[in-house]
């Protein structure tokens, strides 16, 4: 049966239960104040490929019970890569995959080689951890490409426990590989992997609880709810990639096979839809037969099975907790790398896409001050989670982090609610994969043209997406009005409206345009105060005060558009066209505004 909404879907009416909490505001909060001996414990719980908008979360009565009766569900929060890696870089960075150039799975543009080349490994939230004097534990998926053969060149830095699952065993269920601390792997064939993590924090959690002078950072990131892989190692060729992983539905533990029967994927209006909607080779896609759409619902089912592993896992880091009596001095985050599509726009299953199913993803946070049974409206990303952990452990911030605090208790959600940013960066480069079935011989299941750069923008007033693509394909949809994306106001077979948020049309998407310029490139506070660079004198905050008719001239003449010169697999500079300089007074994107008037 399925329980009540908390997974929201863009346009769908908030459970009443969420909408409203009756807890009054609480008092400051933990902030770099804090004083010594003060920290709390932190818990993060990191799943793989996790949706919000398939309404994944309804089928997890625990995550329920333990985090969203008792914590802030954030609605609008984004990673701004869909792809595991990227994400998850940026996530322990702080930064935007165009300031990692961790943009892959695998070398030579992503996987763990990668991030250690970019010199991460001693530059990432657990290191700092351990410097603001945290005893810092992970088990699961930290990096792709990080595999049996690599481990130890070099060990993750900044973990004082860790047993990481390894390539090219991360995705098979029931044959995973586990390397503990500076151990060789073992490997756990016929065990769940799920189940196999589950002990193995259990016993970081004790372990953290011996060590009881210092708080305690428990990373924990099982692989499900991703898709079953046999591969092997890749060595870099994304042309290997269709020979290299044969890609199957998600194996959950026996004692969950048997459940959602009669469950299938949510037959939204984008739900293969009669007509092609979006962009680029999105747009050619095939209406799925009959057949199709049983097998995805059949993947969907296996989804959710899996998923009720990491729903057991969370009631016993939980139960754990409250034997210790570290309830109300903890922090649990709960949260996806990235979101996932099954069907929708005609998709197979898989993510790498800018739609909302893969981009907006969950977050959860239980804590002390954290309002219960409450829905967070403000845009939140991924690029800020490093920031709010470390300011929790009452470290300093860093000046070249891309993204800023997230509010976590209610007097910090009505200040934001006032002056938070409004947009989420989102960029991608390189392949799209097919990770069910592909039922066409006229459709290939690996693409190599997904390379773009979009934003979101959220108010009250106005909700868009907009993105250009590495052929210079163009996409914009007012969500507003058009909260399925099946309608992309900037293609040719679509009617343009003549008039957007009460203006011309081509006033609304110059402004985006130059947004995006400023974000595809941008850097630190650059990329949480975006409209600062074009408008250094402190007069426009937002899109609707960069609409006033005075600023036309500027957008609609005087600045460089977003394009590129080729469609590349990774982040190649001179493959980017024009960019935003932020050093000194020279732009190749054309005057400022204090320049120009």
């Amino acid at each position: 049966m399925r329980l009540s909404g908390l997974a929201l879907a863009a346009g769908l009416q908030l459970p009443a239960v969420l909408a409203h909490s009756s807890q009054k505001p609480l008092g400051p909060g933990l902030g770099p104040s804090l004083k010594k001996g003060s920290q709390p414990n932190i818990v993060f719980i990191l799943t793989d490929d996790q949706d919000l908008h398939l309404q994944s979360l309804d089928y997890l009565p625990l995550i329920k019970k333990h985090l969203a009766d008792h914590g802030t569900l954030y609605k609008r929060h984004y990673c701004t890569t869909a792809l595991c890696c990227p994400s998850r870089v940026s996530l322990w960075t702080g930064k935007q995959a165009h300031n990692t150039n961790v943009t892959d799975v695998n070398p030579p543009y992503g996987g763990y080689p990668k991030f250690i080349r970019q010199g991460f490994n001693n530059a990432y939230l657990p290191v700092w951890l351990q410097e603001a004097g945290y005893n810092t534990y992970y088990t699961g998926k930290l990096f792709n490409a990080h595999t049996v053969e690599n481990y130890n060149a070099p060990y993750p830095a900044g973990w004082n426990g860790s047993d990481f699952l390894l390539d090219p065993y991360t995705y098979s269920y029931l044959n995973a590989s586990y390397q503990r601390n500076q151990n060789p792997p073992v490997n756990y064939k016929g065990q769940h992997s799920v189940d196999v993590l589950a002990e193995k924090a259990y016993g970081f959690l004790d372990d953290a609880v011996k060590e009881s002078s210092r708080p305690f950072f428990l990373g924990l990131a099982p692989v499900a709810p991703h898709s079953n892989v046999q591969s092997f190692v890749l060595d870099g060729d994304i042309g290997d990639i269709e020979q290299a992983a044969v890609f199957s539905p998600p194996i959950p533990a026996k004692r969950h096979e048997h459940l959602f029967a009669d469950v299938k994927i949510p037959r939204t209006p984008h739900f293969n839809p009669d007509k092609p909607s979006g962009a680029n080779w999105v747009r050619s896609l095939h209406q799925q037969s009959q057949e199709n759409v049983d097998f995805n619902d059949h993947f969907y089912r296996q989804r959710l099975r899996t998923l009720q592993s990491v729903d057991e896992l969370v009631d016993g880091i939980f139960a754990r907790l409250k034997k210790y009596n570290l309830l109300d001095n903890t922090f649990v985050f709960y949260t996806t790398d990235n979101g996932y599509h099954i069907g929708q726009h005609r998709l197979q299953p898989g993510k790498e896409c800018g739609f909302e199913e893969d981009i907006n993803i969950p977050l959860i946070v239980r804590g002390p001050g954290v309002p219960s049974k409450h829905v967070a409206e403000i845009v939140t990303t991924h690029i800020d989670l490093a920031p709010t952990i470390l300011g929790l452990a009452g470290a300093p911030s860093r000046a070249d982090f891309d993204g800023e605090t997230i509010p976590l208790r209610r007097a910090e959600f009505e200040d934001a609610a006032v002056s938070r940013h409004e947009h989420v960066t989102v960029e991608y480069w390189g392949f799209a994969i097919t990770e069910g079935k592909v039922f066409r011989k006229d459709e290939a299941r690996l693409v190599l043209n997904n390379t773009y750069k979009a934003l979101r923008i959220i108010s009250k007033e106005y909700n868009f997406y907009y993105s250009v693509w590495c052929n210079n394909e163009h996409e914009l949809y007012d969500i507003k009005t058009d909260p399925y994306q099946l309608h992309n106001l900037l293609h040719p077979d679509e009617t343009t409206p003549a008039t957007l948020l009460g203006v011309p049309f081509e006033k609304v998407t110059a402004r985006l345009d130059s947004l995006l310029f400023v974000l595809k490139s941008c850097k630190a506070q650059t990329c949480v105060r975006p409209w600062q660079a074009l408008h250094p004198q402190g007069n426009v905050q937002n899109l609707h005060d960069a609409l006033h008719p005075r600023f036309d001239a500027f957008y609609l003449t005087e600045q460089r558009r977003v394009s590129y010169d080729r469609c590349e697999l990774g982040y190649l500079l001179d493959a980017e066209g024009p960019q935003f300089e932020t050093d000194g007074l020279v732009h190749r994107q054309g005057a400022r505004w204090d320049e120009w008037v």
